[in-house]
Protein backbone atom coordinates (compact mmCIF):
# COMPACT_ATOMS: atom_id res chain seq x y z
CA UNK A 1 0.00 0.00 0.00
CA UNK A 2 2.61 2.45 1.10
CA UNK A 3 4.59 1.19 -2.31
CA UNK A 4 1.52 1.84 -4.17
CA UNK A 5 1.14 5.27 -2.70
CA UNK A 6 4.92 6.57 -3.17
CA UNK A 7 4.77 5.13 -7.21
CA UNK A 8 1.57 7.60 -7.67
CA UNK A 9 2.78 10.81 -5.65
CA UNK A 10 6.11 9.90 -8.12
CA UNK A 11 4.02 9.79 -10.98
CA UNK A 12 1.91 12.92 -9.96
CA UNK A 13 5.54 15.09 -9.53
CA UNK A 14 6.42 13.95 -12.90
CA UNK A 15 3.18 15.66 -14.76
CA UNK A 16 2.69 18.18 -12.33
CA UNK A 17 6.06 19.72 -12.77
CA UNK A 18 6.55 22.96 -14.90
CA UNK A 19 9.69 24.41 -16.83
CA UNK A 20 12.76 23.85 -15.67
CA UNK A 21 14.94 26.44 -14.19
CA UNK A 22 17.13 27.32 -17.27
CA UNK A 23 14.19 27.38 -19.08
CA UNK A 24 12.38 29.83 -17.11
CA UNK A 25 15.86 31.96 -16.84
CA UNK A 26 15.95 32.60 -20.40
CA UNK A 27 12.23 33.07 -20.81
CA UNK A 28 12.49 36.04 -18.34
CA UNK A 29 15.40 37.07 -19.92
CA UNK A 30 14.02 37.66 -23.67
CA UNK A 31 11.11 38.88 -21.84
CA UNK A 32 12.93 41.78 -19.93
CA UNK A 33 14.91 42.32 -23.34
CA UNK A 34 11.95 43.07 -25.29
CA UNK A 35 10.59 45.20 -22.68
CA UNK A 36 13.88 47.27 -22.56
CA UNK A 37 13.92 47.56 -26.27
CA UNK A 38 10.53 48.81 -26.58
CA UNK A 39 10.73 51.63 -23.70
CA UNK A 40 13.93 52.58 -25.12
CA UNK A 41 12.11 53.20 -28.88
CA UNK A 42 8.61 53.66 -27.80
CA UNK A 43 8.44 54.79 -24.64
CA UNK A 44 5.31 52.65 -23.83
CA UNK A 45 6.99 52.02 -20.15
CA UNK A 46 6.67 55.34 -19.87
CA UNK A 47 3.03 55.43 -17.95
CA UNK A 48 3.94 52.72 -15.65
CA UNK A 49 7.32 54.47 -14.49
CA UNK A 50 5.12 57.34 -13.97
CA UNK A 51 2.79 55.09 -11.75
CA UNK A 52 5.67 53.47 -10.08
CA UNK A 53 7.00 56.95 -8.82
CA UNK A 54 3.76 58.18 -7.57
CA UNK A 55 4.00 55.05 -5.41
CA UNK A 56 7.48 55.14 -4.33
CA UNK A 57 7.38 59.03 -3.69
CA UNK A 58 5.66 58.41 0.14
CA UNK A 59 8.47 55.79 0.57
CA UNK A 60 11.17 58.78 -0.40
CA UNK A 61 9.22 61.51 1.27
CA UNK A 62 9.62 59.31 4.81
CA UNK A 63 13.34 58.29 4.15
CA UNK A 64 14.14 61.79 3.53
CA UNK A 65 12.33 62.93 6.82
CA UNK A 66 14.99 62.26 9.16
CA UNK A 67 17.75 63.72 7.66
CA UNK A 68 15.35 66.88 7.34
CA UNK A 69 14.55 66.57 10.85
CA UNK A 70 17.69 66.48 11.78
CA UNK A 71 18.75 69.53 9.85
CA UNK A 72 15.77 71.21 11.80
CA UNK A 73 17.19 70.34 14.99
CA UNK A 74 20.46 71.22 14.91
CA UNK A 75 19.51 74.41 13.09
CA UNK A 76 16.88 75.32 15.83
CA UNK A 77 19.79 74.58 18.83
CA UNK A 78 22.41 76.60 17.39
CA UNK A 79 23.96 79.51 19.42
CA UNK A 80 22.70 82.38 19.92
CA UNK A 81 26.45 84.10 18.80
CA UNK A 82 26.51 82.18 15.99
CA UNK A 83 23.37 83.77 14.57
CA UNK A 84 24.04 87.00 15.26
CA UNK A 85 27.88 86.27 13.51
CA UNK A 86 26.25 84.98 10.23
CA UNK A 87 23.12 87.85 10.37
CA UNK A 88 26.19 90.29 10.86
CA UNK A 89 27.80 88.17 7.16
CA UNK A 90 24.77 88.10 5.86
CA UNK A 91 23.74 91.98 6.18
CA UNK A 92 27.32 92.84 5.35
CA UNK A 93 27.24 90.92 2.19
CA UNK A 94 23.47 92.04 1.09
CA UNK A 95 24.98 95.44 1.48
CA UNK A 96 27.60 94.82 -1.51
CA UNK A 97 25.21 93.09 -3.58
CA UNK A 98 23.18 96.11 -3.80
CA UNK A 99 25.75 98.07 -4.34
CA UNK A 100 26.69 95.82 -7.08
CA UNK A 101 23.16 95.52 -8.35
CA UNK A 102 22.68 99.31 -8.54
CA UNK A 103 25.59 99.43 -10.87
CA UNK A 104 23.64 96.34 -12.94
CA UNK A 105 20.85 97.71 -13.05
CA UNK A 106 22.54 100.98 -14.97
CA UNK A 107 24.48 98.92 -17.36
CA UNK A 108 21.31 96.77 -17.79
CA UNK A 109 18.87 99.88 -18.47
CA UNK A 110 21.91 101.28 -20.69
CA UNK A 111 21.91 97.76 -23.01
CA UNK A 112 18.38 97.77 -23.47
CA UNK A 113 19.37 101.62 -24.75
CA UNK A 114 21.94 100.73 -27.05
CA UNK A 115 20.17 97.14 -28.35
CA UNK A 116 17.13 100.12 -28.83
CA UNK A 117 19.20 102.13 -30.92
CA UNK A 118 20.35 98.90 -33.08
CA UNK A 119 16.85 97.69 -33.75
CA UNK A 120 17.15 94.43 -31.90
CA UNK A 121 15.56 93.17 -28.70
CA UNK A 122 17.03 92.26 -24.95
CA UNK A 123 16.59 89.30 -22.77
CA UNK A 124 15.88 90.08 -19.12
CA UNK A 125 15.62 86.82 -17.38
CA UNK A 126 14.87 83.34 -17.48
CA UNK A 127 12.10 82.06 -14.87
CA UNK A 128 13.22 79.62 -12.56
CA UNK A 129 11.89 77.57 -9.50
CA UNK A 130 13.78 76.52 -6.56
CA UNK A 131 13.79 72.75 -5.51
CA UNK A 132 14.98 70.23 -3.10
CA UNK A 133 16.97 67.04 -2.84
CA UNK A 134 15.04 63.96 -1.94
CA UNK A 135 17.75 61.37 -2.56
CA UNK A 136 20.89 60.95 -4.25
CA UNK A 137 22.40 57.89 -6.38
CA UNK A 138 24.53 55.72 -4.83
CA UNK A 139 26.29 54.12 -7.75
CA UNK A 140 29.82 55.60 -8.11
CA UNK A 141 29.65 55.60 -11.70
CA UNK A 142 26.35 57.76 -12.11
CA UNK A 143 25.96 60.94 -10.39
CA UNK A 144 22.52 61.43 -10.83
CA UNK A 145 20.42 62.99 -8.10
CA UNK A 146 16.11 63.21 -7.69
CA UNK A 147 14.50 66.40 -6.64
CA UNK A 148 11.02 66.57 -5.24
CA UNK A 149 9.58 68.34 -8.69
CA UNK A 150 7.90 67.36 -11.66
CA UNK A 151 5.57 67.18 -13.97
CA UNK A 152 2.70 68.84 -12.18
CA UNK A 153 5.39 71.97 -11.86
CA UNK A 154 6.11 72.21 -15.62
CA UNK A 155 9.20 70.24 -15.00
CA UNK A 156 10.37 68.24 -18.44
CA UNK A 157 13.81 65.97 -19.58
CA UNK A 158 16.79 68.18 -20.34
CA UNK A 159 15.64 71.05 -18.32
CA UNK A 160 18.61 72.83 -17.31
CA UNK A 161 19.45 72.58 -13.52
CA UNK A 162 21.58 74.99 -11.15
CA UNK A 163 22.92 76.26 -7.91
CA UNK A 164 24.28 79.61 -6.49
CA UNK A 165 27.64 78.86 -7.69
CA UNK A 166 26.60 77.61 -11.75
CA UNK A 167 24.91 74.49 -13.89
CA UNK A 168 24.49 71.43 -11.87
CA UNK A 169 23.16 69.13 -14.61
CA UNK A 170 20.04 68.92 -16.43
CA UNK A 171 16.48 66.82 -15.94
CA UNK A 172 16.69 63.58 -17.68
CA UNK A 173 13.75 61.85 -16.27
CA UNK A 174 10.07 63.87 -14.91
CA UNK A 175 7.62 62.28 -12.80
CA UNK A 176 4.43 63.54 -11.67
CA UNK A 177 5.86 64.26 -8.72
CA UNK A 178 9.76 63.87 -8.56
CA UNK A 179 12.47 63.86 -10.89
CA UNK A 180 16.20 62.23 -11.86
CA UNK A 181 18.60 64.89 -12.74
CA UNK A 182 21.94 63.96 -14.25
CA UNK A 183 25.05 65.91 -13.01
CA UNK A 184 27.55 67.35 -15.35
CA UNK A 185 30.66 64.89 -13.92
CA UNK A 186 28.59 62.03 -15.30
CA UNK A 187 30.68 60.37 -17.34
CA UNK A 188 27.62 60.14 -20.57
CA UNK A 189 27.24 63.93 -19.90
CA UNK A 190 29.00 66.40 -21.94
CA UNK A 191 27.90 69.91 -22.48
CA UNK A 192 28.65 73.23 -24.40
CA UNK A 193 30.68 75.69 -23.02
CA UNK A 194 33.59 78.75 -24.04
CA UNK A 195 35.91 80.84 -22.63
CA UNK A 196 34.88 83.55 -21.09
CA UNK A 197 38.19 85.55 -21.39
CA UNK A 198 38.06 84.91 -25.75
CA UNK A 199 34.72 83.13 -26.81
CA UNK A 200 36.64 79.93 -27.79
CA UNK A 201 34.22 77.46 -28.11
CA UNK A 202 34.49 73.82 -26.73
CA UNK A 203 32.48 70.82 -25.04
CA UNK A 204 32.82 69.68 -21.56
CA UNK A 205 32.61 65.72 -20.26
CA UNK A 206 31.94 64.18 -17.53
CA UNK A 207 34.82 61.81 -15.90
CA UNK A 208 32.86 60.00 -13.00
CA UNK A 209 34.57 62.12 -10.50
CA UNK A 210 32.42 64.96 -8.55
CA UNK A 211 35.24 67.21 -9.24
CA UNK A 212 36.46 67.06 -12.62
CA UNK A 213 35.26 68.01 -15.92
CA UNK A 214 37.84 66.98 -19.41
CA UNK A 215 37.79 69.40 -22.76
CA UNK A 216 38.92 66.70 -24.87
CA UNK A 217 38.71 68.50 -27.96
CA UNK A 218 40.72 71.92 -27.19
CA UNK A 219 43.95 71.81 -29.91
CA UNK A 220 47.49 72.73 -29.05
CA UNK A 221 47.82 76.18 -30.27
CA UNK A 222 44.14 77.06 -28.42
CA UNK A 223 44.35 80.32 -26.14
CA UNK A 224 43.29 78.58 -22.80
CA UNK A 225 45.15 79.04 -19.35
CA UNK A 226 44.66 77.58 -16.01
CA UNK A 227 41.91 79.99 -14.29
CA UNK A 228 40.03 80.60 -17.10
CA UNK A 229 36.19 80.57 -16.62
CA UNK A 230 33.76 78.81 -18.56
CA UNK A 231 30.37 79.27 -19.28
CA UNK A 232 27.63 77.80 -21.51
CA UNK A 233 27.61 78.80 -24.82
CA UNK A 234 23.67 78.58 -25.51
CA UNK A 235 24.67 75.78 -28.65
CA UNK A 236 22.62 72.77 -28.47
CA UNK A 237 19.50 74.89 -26.96
CA UNK A 238 19.64 72.64 -23.44
CA UNK A 239 21.29 75.59 -21.70
CA UNK A 240 20.71 79.15 -21.55
CA UNK A 241 23.99 81.18 -22.48
CA UNK A 242 25.98 82.97 -20.12
CA UNK A 243 25.78 80.89 -16.77
CA UNK A 244 29.06 79.73 -15.50
CA UNK A 245 29.86 75.82 -15.58
CA UNK A 246 33.77 75.69 -14.22
CA UNK A 247 36.79 77.11 -13.92
CA UNK A 248 40.27 75.46 -15.78
CA UNK A 249 42.58 74.05 -13.24
CA UNK A 250 45.27 72.38 -15.88
CA UNK A 251 45.83 72.42 -19.57
CA UNK A 252 49.14 69.70 -20.61
CA UNK A 253 50.21 70.54 -24.49
CA UNK A 254 51.36 67.38 -25.80
CA UNK A 255 53.00 68.12 -29.41
CA UNK A 256 52.59 63.97 -30.49
CA UNK A 257 48.75 64.50 -29.79
CA UNK A 258 46.52 66.57 -32.22
CA UNK A 259 44.41 67.72 -28.95
CA UNK A 260 45.77 68.89 -25.44
CA UNK A 261 44.72 67.72 -22.20
CA UNK A 262 42.74 70.43 -20.32
CA UNK A 263 40.91 69.53 -17.06
CA UNK A 264 38.69 72.21 -15.32
CA UNK A 265 36.50 71.74 -11.68
CA UNK A 266 32.86 72.25 -11.63
CA UNK A 267 31.77 75.19 -9.77
CA UNK A 268 28.59 74.12 -8.39
CA UNK A 269 29.02 72.34 -5.50
CA UNK A 270 27.82 69.27 -6.68
CA UNK A 271 27.88 67.41 -3.73
CA UNK A 272 26.67 69.57 -1.15
CA UNK A 273 24.13 71.89 -2.75
CA UNK A 274 20.72 70.62 -1.52
CA UNK A 275 18.37 73.03 -2.68
CA UNK A 276 18.69 73.81 -6.92
CA UNK A 277 17.30 75.83 -9.66
CA UNK A 278 15.39 75.11 -12.06
CA UNK A 279 15.46 77.07 -15.72
CA UNK A 280 13.26 77.36 -18.34
CA UNK A 281 15.43 79.06 -20.98
CA UNK A 282 12.13 79.76 -23.38
CA UNK A 283 10.43 81.69 -21.33
CA UNK A 284 11.93 84.51 -21.15
CA UNK A 285 11.00 88.76 -20.59
CA UNK A 286 11.96 90.35 -23.91
CA UNK A 287 11.45 93.51 -24.92
CA UNK A 288 10.72 94.13 -28.25
CA UNK A 289 11.60 97.18 -30.08
CA UNK A 290 7.88 98.58 -30.38
CA UNK A 291 8.44 99.07 -26.17
CA UNK A 292 9.27 102.35 -25.37
CA UNK A 293 13.23 101.52 -22.96
CA UNK A 294 13.45 102.50 -19.77
CA UNK A 295 13.78 106.73 -19.06
CA UNK A 296 17.84 107.23 -18.71
CA UNK A 297 19.06 108.66 -15.53
CA UNK A 298 19.07 112.77 -15.70
CA UNK A 299 23.26 112.75 -15.75
CA UNK A 300 22.89 110.56 -18.95
CA UNK A 301 19.98 112.64 -20.71
CA UNK A 302 22.54 114.96 -22.55
CA UNK A 303 24.87 112.13 -23.39
CA UNK A 304 22.04 109.81 -24.50
CA UNK A 305 20.58 112.83 -27.15
CA UNK A 306 24.12 113.14 -27.98
CA UNK A 307 23.94 109.30 -29.53
CA UNK A 308 20.06 109.01 -30.35
CA UNK A 309 20.95 112.64 -33.24
CA UNK A 310 23.86 112.32 -35.86
CA UNK A 311 26.56 114.79 -35.58
CA UNK A 312 25.12 116.78 -38.72
CA UNK A 313 21.68 117.27 -36.91
CA UNK A 314 19.96 114.76 -39.53
CA UNK A 315 17.16 112.74 -37.35
CA UNK A 316 17.97 109.12 -37.42
CA UNK A 317 16.14 106.68 -39.31
CA UNK A 318 12.77 105.56 -37.54
CA UNK A 319 12.30 108.62 -35.55
CA UNK A 320 10.60 111.23 -37.10
CA UNK A 321 7.67 110.15 -39.15
CA UNK A 322 7.83 111.33 -42.40
CA UNK A 323 11.59 109.94 -42.20
CA UNK A 324 12.42 107.90 -45.36
CA UNK A 325 14.08 104.17 -44.43
CA UNK A 326 17.70 103.33 -44.08
CA UNK A 327 17.77 101.81 -47.60
CA UNK A 328 16.49 104.67 -49.49
CA UNK A 329 18.34 107.35 -47.74
CA UNK A 330 21.99 106.36 -46.95
CA UNK A 331 23.06 109.85 -46.20
CA UNK A 332 20.87 109.75 -42.73
CA UNK A 333 22.59 106.10 -41.71
CA UNK A 334 26.18 106.73 -42.61
CA UNK A 335 25.92 110.06 -40.31
CA UNK A 336 24.75 107.97 -37.75
CA UNK A 337 27.88 105.66 -37.72
CA UNK A 338 30.13 108.07 -35.61
CA UNK A 339 27.72 107.91 -33.03
CA UNK A 340 27.88 104.46 -31.63
CA UNK A 341 31.78 105.36 -30.60
CA UNK A 342 30.55 108.29 -29.45
CA UNK A 343 27.85 106.84 -26.82
CA UNK A 344 30.63 103.88 -25.91
CA UNK A 345 33.30 106.56 -24.87
CA UNK A 346 30.61 108.37 -22.81
CA UNK A 347 30.01 104.92 -21.48
CA UNK A 348 33.74 104.10 -20.51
Amino acid sequence: MTCHCQTGCTIKLIFTQGPSIATRLILFAALSVVLMVMDHKYKSLESMRAGLSVVVYPIQFTMDAPGTLTDWFSESLSSRRRLQEDNESLRTQQMMQQVQLQKLASLEAENIRLRELLDSSFKVGEKVLIAELLSVNLDPYQHQIVINKGEIHDVYAGQPLLDAKGIMGQIVHAGPYTSTAMLITDTSHAIPVQVNRNGLRTIAIGTGTINRLELPYIPNNADIQPGDLLITSGLGGHFPPGYPVAEVTAVQHDPGHTFSQVAATPLAELNRSREVLLVWPGKTTVLDTTDKPPVPPAGDADATATADTPPDGTPPAGVAPDAAPAAETPAPAAAATPAAPSRAEDTE
